[in-house]
């Protein structure tokens, strides 16, 4: 049996379904929502595509992994659901990394702006959680920038396969690969650091 955690393509998904049960393997693809301290806690949610009873029979392994696993449909929409929830992850940190360049520039003082947007229900806990990150200008790596800038590309080319306009996903993408051009591979919040950057507002250390 196969349980497949890794977020690539839902025709990815498909052709190893296929490949798995053409030698009589029965195979999930189990993408997960979370990063380094959901795997520590075990509070994972998984996102499980393939057959209904395959994955009752891994869910006592699922449910040891993360805290919610939920059963999508057809192989490759475990995957699906992965690519559309990283859509809003990284959706997100751009608006966040403009909204603090935006707010800088403008003159609120960058302490007091992070606290203040730390209280309010705009933001997610996911958002919140990174304003440390700003704070102390450090990116500690918990989800690369890298893996954003190759979901982004997943989102994408799934989009184009049916036919779904994306044009902010599309712009957003093209902010992650001028950050990648320069070198910023950290977290994927260092997009914060680089909206700032492009506004003249700081640059990295030497």
């Amino acid at each position: 049996m196969i349980i497949d955690l890794s977020t690539v393509s839902p025709d990815a998904s498909r052709r190893l379904y296929q490949a798995a049960k053409e030698k009589g393997v029965p195979m999930i693809d189990a993408a997960v929502s979370g990063s380094v301290p959901q795997v520590d806690q075990g509070s994972l949610v998984i996102f499980v595509g393939g057959e209904h009873k395959t994955y009752q029979q891994c869910k006592p392994i699922l449910d040891v992994l993360g805290k919610n696993s939920y059963y999508m449909g057809a192989s490759g929409m475990g995957t699906t659901m992965k690519l559309v929830v990283n859509t809003l992850l990284g959706l997100s940190m751009q608006a966040l990394a403009e909204a603090i360049a935006l707010g800088e520039k403008a003159g609120l003082e960058k302490g007091l702006l992070l606290d203040v947007l730390g209280q309010t229900a705009v933001l997610t806990p996911g958002q919140k959680s990174k304003l440390d990150n700003v704070r102390q200008e450090q990116y500690p790596t918990n989800f690369a920038l890298s893996l954003m800038h190759k979901d982004f590309s997943l989102v994408l080319s799934q989009a184009y396969d049916v036919s779904v306009s994306m044009p902010a996903t599309a712009a957003a993408q093209q902010m992650y690969t001028a950050a990648m051009a320069k070198g910023m591979d950290a977290d994927f919040s260092i997009m914060i650091q680089f909206m700032e950057e492009l506004a003249g507002l700081s640059t990295r250390p030497e």
